[in-house]
Order: C-alpha cells, then structure tokens, then sequence
C-alpha cells in the first residue's frame, strides 16, 4: 500500500467503544518491548505515529488507527485500512489485576470484530516463543482467525542465528519458513513481506464481500 494518511481514530477496552467501521482491519499483539510500536510506525512510514511507552506495560488499551492509500493493483482510487494496536502482555512489574484483564479484553475484541482479518503475533527473535505465544496461537487457530508470526529484532542477530531461531520458531508452532516473518525496524528486513501477508487477507476480505 502506497500510504496517503494515517489517522488515530480511538482507544477502547470493550466492544461498545470500538469505532463504527467496516473497514479491513489488522490487529497486532506482541509482550512489552517487543517492538510492536516500531513495527506498526515503519509499515506506515512515520516515525511517531504509535507512541512508544516509557514505561512498558502500563497502557492496557486497544488503540486504532485508519490508513489510507493506494493498493498495489491500483484497482481503487484509494483503500481504507484499520490497525489495531493491542496492549503489551508479560510485563513482570504489572500487578496481576491488570495483566489477568489482557486476554479476555482481546478474546472480546477478536471474538466480537467482524472486520478482523488477522492477527499479527510479535516475538523478539533473541528469545525462544513462551507458552502465551503458543497458546494464543492454538487458541486463534480454533477461532479460524488467521496469525502472522514476526520475528522481531531480526538486526540484533547475525544471519546464521537469525536461521537458528527462525528454525526454532518454525518448530514450536509446526509452520515452514514461509510462515514466519523477520523484522527489523532498523533495516526495514520484512517490511514489504508483511504487506504482501495484509493485502492477501484484503484481497479475499473484498472476494467474499
């Protein structure tokens, strides 16, 4: 997509403060620090957009965003896309209140979300996939929502370990390399890979409209 705007629509917790849209939409999830902010900020170019918390784990709300641009075939004048920033998981120094209100506000919102697509589940490359990335997994799977890995922070690593954990990864969640993405904010590694993941979910969202 080539992008035009970029607009934060709202923050929401539960279904009746979720914007009055149909447009596609992508979420992305991810624990604390994982760089989900850096991720969403360089598939939209800006450097920005989605702010970056000094003090990860404190923000648990569901934030939105519109982008507008032109899809690749160039089929449409301009496309409307909304993603989804979903709050960080797994901060240690959250009280246990706040982090047991994480999986059924994002069980809501993706059991509830007719215009969502997909998910994209962000794992820091330097550590191995922990037993809240498998289950979700297994959990969206049951849901027939369809999940993107990215291996975050691909830059940290050289290339022959980014393979080992790429390898590691491909076993833990039974997919080929094929299935799982490597990012780097720094380098833009994966950037396009991931558009090309969001505009075939748009292209069937539009068939089967």
């Amino acid at each position: 997509m080539k992008i035009r705007a970029v607009e934060f629509i709202k923050s929401a917790v539960k279904p009746a403060h979720y914007p009055e849209y149909d447009f596609p939409e992508i979420a992305f999830a991810g624990r604390s620090n994982v760089g989900k902010s850096s991720l969403i900020n360089t598939l939209i170019n800006r450097k920005d957009m989605v702010k970056t918390s000094s003090r990860p784990g404190c923000t648990q709300l569901i934030n939105f965003f519109l982008v507008s641009g032109d899809m690749p075939q160039g089929d449409a004048p301009q496309e409307e896309l909304s993603l989804v920033d979903l709050p960080g998981y797994g901060y240690a120094k959250v009280s246990k209140k706040i982090r047991a209100q994480w999986q059924p506000m994002v069980e809501t919102y993706v059991g509830t979300r007719n215009n969502l697509l997909g998910l994209i589940l962000l794992m820091d490359i330097r550590r191995d996939p922990g037993k809240e990335e498998l289950d979700m997994v297994r959990w969206l799977e049951s849901k027939q929502m369809p999940c993107l890995l990215v291996l975050t922070k691909a830059d940290k690593l050289s290339k022959t370990k980014q393979l080992k954990q790429l390898d590691a990864a491909c076993t833990a969640f039974n997919r080929d390399r094929n299935g799982i993405v490597l990012f780097s904010a720094k380098t833009r590694q994966g950037r396009q890979t991931i558009w090309d993941e969001i505009h075939n979910l748009i292209d069937w969202y539009q068939e089967e409209e």
